[in-house]
């Protein structure tokens, strides 16, 4: 049995005249009987989570959307007879880096989790969605899933849900891996996968309550959006220049942060690349680092920013367990 679980996004939407855009509308019985080849896939069952754009979901929802899909793959007291053999969601495209990042760190990896969304709505020429929800199926119930946990199925790839990332507003193919690879694809009808599967442990933080900023460097930056930021959160992800370098101006408000015991994380606006800590000027990133600043590690800033929500909340150093 699979387990549709429908929380919203383009997938779901088609446009209203008198709202003058696109908002969300179809339930899951709506948006399977769009996707007929889901009945040779295997038997399935629905669930409408919610109808959410992906943008109006915060650390609350996705902490009850983390806890619903645990529940699934425990089964009911632990029974390992209801188990879903394996769980498909429907998400929308902006935030599906954040819950994947979240739902692939946090969860026992054997249960197959595929989380799909569109970029176009079924108003739209060429709508993407029920391609996308038939593959995700498929790759959930595939048996080579299994030990893979949660996964991003998106326009025929297939990325592991620690490496994928939205990058580009409108495309079909709107996700890559900037710091790994496609595990697979899923190819006329077939799920064939190229990378093992990974062995990891994951977390087990008891809630998602660490309030972490995010604040990209500008030309010039003097430090100003780091000193609003701070008295409001309990960590901060900086968006640096390049392998990780800062204008020096912004230098004491990053110190005043450490200064409080409040951890610094070191990302960088480039797409691909790691922050790579070699420059040792005033706002360099082996400054930074010597000054106690951590290196994002293989994340894009917003993956950085959920693994540091995450630990925080765990009580544990950034990227405790992961490389």
């Amino acid at each position: 049995m699979i387990h549709l679980l429908f929380t919203g996004g383009t997938i779901s939407m088609q446009r209203d005249e008198r709202a003058g855009g696109n908002v969300p509308t179809h339930g899951g019985e709506a948006l399977v009987g769009y996707a007929p080849e889901l009945a040779s896939v295997g038997p399935y069952r629905i669930e409408d989570w919610g109808r959410f754009p992906a943008c109006h979901l915060g650390q609350d929802q996705l902490w009850k959307l983390r806890e619903r899909v645990r529940e699934l793959a425990e089964g009911p007291g632990g029974a390992a007879a209801e188990r879903p053999r394996g769980i498909v969601i429907t998400h929308g495209t902006d935030t599906i880096e954040e819950t994947a990042y979240l739902l692939a760190r946090t969860l026992d990896p054997r249960i197959p989790v595929a989380i799909t969304g569109a970029m176009r709505t079924s108003s739209d020429p060429g709508w993407d969605g029920p391609r996308n929800l038939t593959d995700a199926a498929r790759v959930a119930a595939d048996p080579g899933s299994g030990g893979r946990g949660p996964m991003v199925v998106f326009a025929g790839c297939i990325f592991d849900g620690l490496e994928a990332a939205k990058t580009d507003t409108t495309n079909l193919e709107a996700f890559r891996a900037p710091h790994g690879q496609p595990l697979g694809r899923v190819s006329e009808g077939r799920v064939e996968y190229r990378v093992q599967a990974a062995s990891r442990s994951p977390l087990r933080p008891a809630d998602l309550t660490a309030r972490v900023a995010m604040v990209p460097m500008v030309v010039g930056d003097r430090g100003e959006l780091l000193e609003l930021a701070r008295p409001l959160h309990d960590g901060v992800v900086v968006v640096a220049f390049g392998a990780g370098n800062i204008p020096p101006g912004a230098v004491p408000a990053v110190r005043a942060w450490l200064a409080e015991g409040k951890p610094v994380v070191l990302a960088s606006r480039c797409l691909t690349g790691q922050v790579t800590p070699v420059y040792a000027f005033p706002g360099g990133g082996a400054t930074l680092v010597r000054d106690g600043v951590i290196p994002a590690g293989p994340r894009v800033a917003s993956q950085a920013r959920m693994e540091l929500v995450i630990t925080l909340s765990a009580g544990v150093p950034y990227g405790s367990g992961l490389c």
